[in-house]
């Protein structure tokens, strides 16, 4: 998985200037956390929830935020599906995401931590936004997390070492091993 570079024209703000672009897109992504912890748990994940996380993140910057991609990507050496493919892949996400929520046992942390993983996992595989793809997995991590009486799981880092084990973890996921992602997950995960 790679980075995705934003153009100026891509942003509702004409910015160029990447490292404003990362600061807006950060602030971004807090308000989305804040937004989530607003919620009144427990919440059922949906369509519309997983869009108003995304937009809420990014609704400020982007004219795509909030919307399934409308197109095909290429990220680093990975092809995500086809963008038509995104509304019925997302939605069987939604539903395999809520039957496994439903199942599963609040007092089993490492029931959470395969059902965390899993879920962003899929996400990230899934790709359903233009951009802000990983950012969202976490989010949606974080999201679930909270549901269950956890604080934000810290999965990611931009650059170095953290940046290499955590895409590598994704990686491996690809193989249906989530032994790496599990470990990251379980590693961060701690009591609200």
């Amino acid at each position: 998985m790679g980075e995705y570079t934003t153009a100026a024209d891509d942003n509702l703000l004409g910015i160029s200037d990447k490292a404003q672009l990362n600061e807006l897109e950060a602030k971004g992504v807090l308000r989305a956390e804040e937004f989530m912890l607003d919620l009144d748990f427990p919440v059922k994940i949906s369509t519309s929830l997983i869009l108003d996380i995304h937009r809420t993140a990014f609704g400020e910057i982007y004219e795509w935020a909030g919307k399934w991609r409308n197109k095909d990507l290429q990220v680093g050496f990975y092809t995500p599906p086809k963008f038509f493919d995104v509304p019925r892949l997302m939605s069987e996400f939604i539903y395999d995401l809520n039957y496994r929520l439903q199942n599963l046992n609040s007092n089993d942390t490492n029931a959470l931590v395969k059902e965390l993983a899993w879920a962003h996992h899929r996400t990230v595989h899934i790709h359903p936004f233009v951009n802000g793809n990983g950012r969202s997995a976490r989010l949606i991590t974080d999201l679930l997390a909270y549901m269950h009486g956890y604080q934000s799981v810290e999965l990611y880092q931009r650059e170095g070492d953290g940046r290499k084990k955590y895409l590598q973890a994704v990686k491996l996921a690809d193989t249906y091993d989530f032994s790496e992602l599990e470990q990251m997950i379980r590693a961060q995960l701690k009591p609200l």
